[in-house]
C-alpha cells in the first residue's frame, strides 16, 4: 500500500516521491537506514561497503526480530561496528521500525568511548533529516550526554563498564571490553570477566531483552573467550580479516562467510592487501592474529612455534644433568575451574639440546601438592639418579622465607634449590625461545606433549603459563650447572 503510494507520488512529484521510496528502504532495511544516514553523521568521509557490513546488519535484524538474543561479534578494527551497534541501530528501532518505547544501554572499557557513541545517537535523532520523516522527540528534563530520553519512555545511556549499575534496558551493547593494553593483565581480565557474568545479565529488563557483544580478540581468556569457553548461548559472528577455509563462520540465522579462498578479505573496499601487508610488518604476530584474525594467537604459535618444538621417541643416552623446575599455584584454589595449575617439568641436557622429558600438571590442596612434589622426586631419582635437582620459586617476604623452609623439610634429602622470580614472564622465557628457533629443544613423546605444546603456542596471550614459567625455570638452571667431571682413573707412579 505505501509502495503504491510512493509510485504514485513519484509521478506527480518525482523527487518527493524518490525521497518517500528512499523512506520505505530505510524502514524496512538497516543496512539501507545506515547509508541513508550516513552523510548526516560523516558528512566529509565516503562511506565505504561491503558484504561484511549487510552480515552484521543482517544479524542486528535478527536482534530486533527477536531471532537473536544473545550475539557475539568478533570483527577487525574499522568494521564500524561501534557505529553500527551503538548509534544506527538504536536510531533505526526507534523511528523506522516505530519502537520509540525501547530502552538502550551501551558500555565499553572507557567510559568516554560509550559518551562518544550516545551523543552520535543523539545528534543523529535530533537532526532535521531523522526529524523530517520519523519525529521521535525527546523529553527536555532527561536530555544529558550521558543519558537521553524520550516521550514514549525510552532512552539510550552510555555507563563504564566497570560501572554497570542502575538503569535497566530492552537492548544491553558491550563495545570493546577490555583495552589492548588492560588484555595483558590477568586481573584486568578476571575483572571484565567478573563483571560480564555477575553484573551485565542483571541490567536486562526481561526474558526477551537482548545482550550484544562486539569485540576485537586480544587475549585466549578475553570475554568473547569466557563466551566460547564456558559454551554460552551466543550466535557468534565472526569475520577475520584473511578468510581461513577451516575456521568459515555460519550462524544460527542461515549466515555462511561466503569467502571461497584462503585469505580472502573481509572488506577490500577499505583495507587492501597491500595495506594489510604494511600493517603486519608493523604489528607483533599476537597483534595480527588477535586483532585481525580474531584468533588471540597465531597459529603456528608467537614466541613459541609449533614447528620449533620436536617430538623424539626418546631421551637419547648421555644425559648427566636433569632438572625439574616447578612453579606453585595458588592451590586454595582448586575448586576454582580457571584457576592456575602447579607444574613440574622435568629437562635435560645432552650435547647442547635440552629435552623435555617429563610434565606433571595438576590442581590439587596445598598438602597435595607437598606429598605429589615429594613423590616425583623420588621417581626422578629412581629413574635418573640422585643428580636431578628440584628448582622451586621462592616468593618474596617472609612469607616466602617460611615457604622455602617448610618445603625444603618435607623434601629433606632431595636436591632441591629456590630462588626468587626475576623479571617478567616473557623475559625468563626468551631464552628458552631463542634455543627452540635454533632447534635446540625438543620434546620426548608422552602423553602431556599437546597440552604443553598448545600452552606454549599461544604464549604470553593464553589464559595459562604455567608450563611455561615451570620450563624456563628448568631451562634457566639447566645453563648454570656445570658441565660433569669425569674422574681420572688412578696412576701408580714407580718409585
Amino acid at each position: 500500500m505505501f509502495l503504491e503510494q510512493a509510485l504514485a507520488l513519484s509521478l506527480e512529484d518525482p523527487l518527493g516521491g524518490l525521497a518517500e521510496l528512499d523512506k520505505l528502504d530505510a524502514e524496512d532495511n538497516l543496512a539501507d537506514f545506515v547509508k541513508q544516514a550516513w552523510p548526516i553523521l560523516e558528512p566529509a568521509t565516503e562511506l565505504k561497503w561491503g558484504w561484511a557490513l549487510d552480515a552484521i546488519c543482517e544479524h542486528l535484524e535478527a536482534v530486533h526480530a527477536g531471532d537473536i538474543l544473545r550475539l557475539l561479534t568478533t570483527v577487525p578494527p574499522g568494521m564500524m561496528k561501534s557505529m553500527l551497534f551503538g548509534v544506527f541501530f538504536p536510531a533505526w528501532e526507534w523511528g523506522p521500525r516505530g519502537m520509540p518505547h525501547l530502552r538502550y544501554l551501551g558500555t565499553a572499557f572507557k567510559e568516554d568511548l560509550a559518551l562518544r557513541d550516545n551523543l552520535k545517537c543523539r545528534r543523529l535523532i535530533q537532526s532535521q533529516w531523522y526529524q523530517e520523516r520519523w519525529p521521535v522527540q525527546l523529553t527536555g528534563d532527561q536530555n544529558l550526554k550521558t543519558k537521553f530520553e524520550n516521550v514514549d519512555t525510552g532512552f539510550r545511556e552510555a555507563m563504564a563498564f566497570k560501572s554497570m549499575t542502575g538503569s535497566r534496558g530492552d537492548r544491553v551493547h558491550l563495545d570493546d571490553p577490555l583495552s589492548v593494553d588492560s588484555a595483558k593483565s590477568a586481573v584486568e581480565r578476571l575483572t571484565a570477566e567478573q563483571t560480564f557474568r555477575n553484573a551485565l545479565p542483571s541490567r536486562t529488563n526481561n526474558e526477551l531483552s537482548a545482550l550484544t557483544v562486539t569485540m576485537q580478540r586480544l587475549h585466549e581468556r578475553d570475554i568473547a573467550g569466557v563466551i566460547l569457553d564456558l559454551g554460552l548461548d551466543y550466535t557468534h559472528l565472526n569475520l577475520p580479516m584473511e578468510f581461513e577455509v577451516k575456521q568459515r563462520c555460519s550462524t544460527s540465522i542461515g549466515f555462511v562467510d561466503p569467502r571461497k579462498r584462503e585469505g580472502d578479505l573481509v572488506f577490500p573496499e577499505r583495507f587492501s592487501a597491500d595495506w594489510l601487508e604494511g600493517e603486519k610488518k608493523v604489528m607483533t604476530a599476537y597483534a595480527v592474529a588477535g586483532q585481525f584474525q580474531q584468533r588471540p594467537a597465531p597459529r603456528e604459535g608467537g614466541m613459541f612455534k609449533r614447528e620449533w618444538l620436536p617430538i623424539v621417541p626418546a631421551l637419547p643416552s648421555g644425559a648427566s644433568r636433569f632438572v625439574r623446575g616447578w612453579d606453585l599455584a595458588g592451590t586454595d584454589e582448586m575448586e576454582n575451574a580457571t584457576a592456575s595449575y602447579t607444574v613440574g617439568v622435568l629437562m635435560a641436557l645432552v650435547d647442547r639440546v635440552y629435552y623435555v622429558v617429563d610434565v606433571v600438571r595438576f590442581r590439587a590442596s596445598s598438602g597435595t601438592v607437598e606429598r605429589t612434589m615429594k613423590t616425583v622426586a623420588s621417581q626422578d631419582e629412581a629413574k635418573y639418579g640422585d643428580g636431578v635437582l628440584i628448582s622451586a620459586p621462592q616468593d618474596p617476604g617472609q612469607a616466602g622465607k617460611s615457604q622455602k623452609l617448610y618445603l625444603g623439610q618435607q623434601l629433606a634429602g632431595h636436591n632441591i634449590r629456590f630462588s626468587p622470580e626475576t623479571g617478567d614472564k616473557t623475559t625468563r622465557a626468551d631464552p628458552m625461545s631463542a634455543q627452540a628457533e635454533v632447534g635446540n629443544v625438543k620434546l620426548v613423546r608422552g602423553p602431556w606433549n599437546d597440552p604443553f605444546i598448545d600452552e606454549l603456542a599461544v604464549f604470553d596471550a593464553g589464559q595459562y603459563d604455567d608450563q611455561v614459567d615451570a620450563a624456563s625455570r628448568a631451562f634457566h638452571e639447566l645453563t648454570k650447572m656445570p658441565p660433569p667431571v669425569e674422574m681420572a682413573m688412578p696412576v701408580s707412579i714407580p718409585r
